[in-house]
């Protein structure tokens, strides 16, 4: 665990054993106690979490398409793995499928249920569900002008990503990582157990309050059970729902991977101004996501995590933008030469896609 600030926290948590947990039922898992959500709420911190690749060596069938680069920092190489291809030496668009996976979930200690599918008061209508997928993280209209330049009308992370590499995508101008579709799938629903899950108001407003390690043993089922491949993003979807790790809410999202096959999970709040807001722990995560699949990218500040650097913020970190009548919330997102790269490598030498100034490493990662 790593202290950024006092309100904020970043966790790298290994989960040993648990891609064995998915072979098993759920009702045979026998989980550590030390998993379970305690009675009495702590006080609540705003985190995200990396769970660690437990099988980095796995080759999968059908390869996440990726690229590797490498920068030196104070006389060390580093060495990264990111979704894509090379912005340096290619002028291409890259398309990953995505597929969405709406995860409602009905706690067995009070009943209450928390299900992507509600329709939030301040969304005209739409599902979380259906705000999401019109969201700037997959409507490629909004243009986005960095410090006074455009570097494109796309997809937020795709804007993102090509900000952080400015330095050859301003050549390199068809250079684009793009998140396909998404495809919905249908619903799942799950049951959590008494000791897994209960309510709470860790930040004024309702919510579910479940384990990180439990949730995640059904999503890695879920992986298996749906045929997902690795060349694809599926991203578990949650509302209204923060992760807990023994005492200590709350995650609003996380990225991992076992082999090759990556994935994510985030929970959509409804209420503006709270942590996690609409698809702010997307954005979040997708940013970690693509400029680190494997969990596995050192540097210098730590591993390399785009969004956690700036989760303290003010608003979390959260920029607006309007799309469809609606607010977003979008997470600023650290470029590379926050890890240490040279600052040509992005728009205006930017240490963030929002030009906060930083210096290399200021705040961990």
């Amino acid at each position: 665990m790593k202290i950024t600030n006092a309100c904020a926290r970043v966790w790298r948590v290994p989960l040993i054993g648990v891609w064995a947990w998915a072979a098993a039922s759920s009702a045979g898992i026998a989980f550590a106690q030390g998993d379970d959500v305690p009675d009495v709420d702590g006080p609540p911190h705003p985190l995200f979490a990396a769970l660690r690749n437990i099988a980095p060596s796995v080759a999968p069938a059908a390869a996440l398409q990726t690229w590797n680069g490498s920068f030196s920092y104070n006389s060390r190489t580093y060495t990264f793995t990111m979704v894509g291809t090379n912005p340096n030496t290619t002028n291409v668009v890259t398309t990953i499928p995505v597929y969405i996976i709406p995860l409602k979930l009905t706690l067995q200690r009070g009943g209450q249920v928390f299900d992507p599918m509600s329709i939030p008061a301040n969304t005209g209508g739409l599902t979380a569900l259906q705000n999401t997928v019109e969201s700037p993280l997959f409507d490629s209209t909004t243009t986005y002008i960095q410090g006074g330049v455009n570097v494109g009308t796309t997809q937020y992370e795709d804007a993102y990503q090509r900000a952080s590499f400015w330095g050859a995508v301003h050549t390199n101008t068809n250079y684009h990582t793009l998140l396909g579709g998404p495809t919905v799938l249908p619903e799942v629903s799950l049951q959590v157990p008494t000791n897994k899950g209960k309510t709470g108001t860790p930040f004024g407003e309702t919510a579910a309050e479940v384990s990180i390690n439990w949730l995640d043993s059904q999503i890695q089922s879920l992986i298996t059970q749906l045929g997902i491949q690795p060349n694809t993003l599926p991203i578990f979807m949650t509302y209204k729902t923060y992760l807990t790790k023994g005492p200590e809410c709350c995650i609003g999202g996380y990225h991992s991977a076992v082999g090759g096959q990556t994935y994510s999970e985030f929970t959509y709040v409804d209420q503006a101004g709270l942590f996690s807001q609409d698809v702010s722990a997307l954005s979040h995560e997708i940013g970690e996501w693509m400029t680190d699949p494997l969990v596995n990218n050192q540097t210098a500040c730590g591993l390399l995590e785009v969004g956690d650097p700036l989760e303290g913020n003010s608003n979390f970190g959260d920029y607006s933008y309007a799309l469809h009548g609606f607010q977003y919330n979008l997470q600023d997102l650290v470029t590379l030469p926050y890890f240490g790269a040279p600052p040509s490598t992005s728009v205006n030498n930017f240490f963030t896609f929002q030009g906060e100034s930083l210096t290399v490493c200021q705040n961990g990662s």
